[in-house]
C-alpha cells in the first residue's frame, strides 16, 4: 500500500477490512464530513464539472508552490455516495504532495473493496472523479 498517502492507505485498509453492512455506514460519514465550498468558488468558477457523474460534480486542484495540493469538490447531498468519494479523496489526500496525488492507483474503489457495495455506474462515476483531479494535479506540475 506504500504507493498511496499514508491517510489515503489507512482509508483503503478499513474499508476492505470492513463488513459489507458496514461500509455503507462508513460511506455515508465520508459523505457528511465533506467540507463545504469557500465563498469564491460557490459559482463553480475554475472549477472541471465531471460528466461521468450521474450527479452535477465539480471539482478543482490547485498545486501550491510548496507541491502540496488544495482540493475542493462540489457534489449535492441527494448524492451520497459520489460525496462519500469525494470526502474519501478530501480527507485521505489532505496535505498531500503532486507526486503522490499523481501516484494514486486509478483502481482505488477496487482496492477499497466497493464493488460488491455499489453499482458498477457509481464506480465509474469514482474513477472518473480521481483521473481528473489527478489530470488537474498533473497539468499544473
Amino acid at each position: 500500500m506504500s504507493d498511496m498517502p499514508p491517510k489515503l492507505a489507512e482509508i483503503v485498509d478499513e474499508f476492505a477490512s470492513a463488513p459489507r453492512e458496514v461500509v455503507l455506514e462508513m460511506l455515508l460519514e465520508f459523505a457528511d464530513a465533506m467540507p463545504p465550498l469557500p465563498a469564491d468558488l460557490a459559482g463553480h468558477d475554475g472549477m472541471e464539472q465531471v460528466p461521468e457523474c450521474q450527479t452535477q460534480f465539480f471539482l478543482k486542484a490547485t498545486v501550491r508552490p510548496d507541491d502540496t495540493v488544495e482540493i475542493w469538490f462540489d457534489c449535492p447531498p441527494e448524492a451520497p455516495t459520489t460525496r462519500a468519494f469525494a470526502g474519501i479523496l478530501a480527507e485521505g489526500l489532505a496535505g498531500a504532495s503532486a507526486a503522490e496525488i499523481v501516484a494514486v492507483p486509478d483502481d482505488l474503489y477496487a482496492r477499497m473493496g466497493l464493488a460488491n457495495a455499489i453499482s458498477p455506474l457509481r464506480l465509474r462515476g469514482g474513477s472518473a472523479i480521481l483521473a481528473r483531479l489527478k489530470r488537474q494535479v498533473a497539468a499544473q506540475s
